[in-house]
């Protein structure tokens, strides 16, 4: 009676950890609405305007903000910690920027979603 009481808990906890394993990892894989623009024309986007952008960061400037380059100017991006996804980057690096635009009064940002290595 021990004996299958543990191996239903042991098999009822690897099934629960194999099946949040597969959840983190999945997602869709496909066309979107997501435009590709440079950082002049993500400047003159509206709020909350999804956007990807490709360029290298320059510089951090703390509290999860870096300096955003590419051929047409720069603007700050946040990337929050876990937004990074394993990404390793120098200045040198070219990545590819998935967000959306958050403007304010007088300030343009990219609040971005996802960071991957530019091909």
């Amino acid at each position: 009676m021990k004996k299958s009481l543990i191996v239903t808990l042991f098999a009822g906890t690897f099934s629960l950890l194999a099946g949040t394993a597969m959840a983190a990892t999945g997602g869709f894989t496909g066309p979107d609405r997501t435009e590709q623009v440079s950082v002049s024309q993500a400047l003159e986007l509206g709020d909350d305007s999804q956007v990807r952008l490709t360029g290298v960061i320059t510089e951090s400037l703390g509290d999860e903000k870096y300096r955003f380059k590419d051929d047409s100017g720069s603007l700050i991006v946040e990337i929050d910690n876990e937004d990074w996804g394993g990404v390793q980057a120098t200045p040198d690096t070219p990545l590819i920027l998935w967000g959306e635009i958050d403007k304010d009064w007088n300030e343009t940002e990219l609040d971005v979603d996802r960071v991957e290595l530019a091909p």
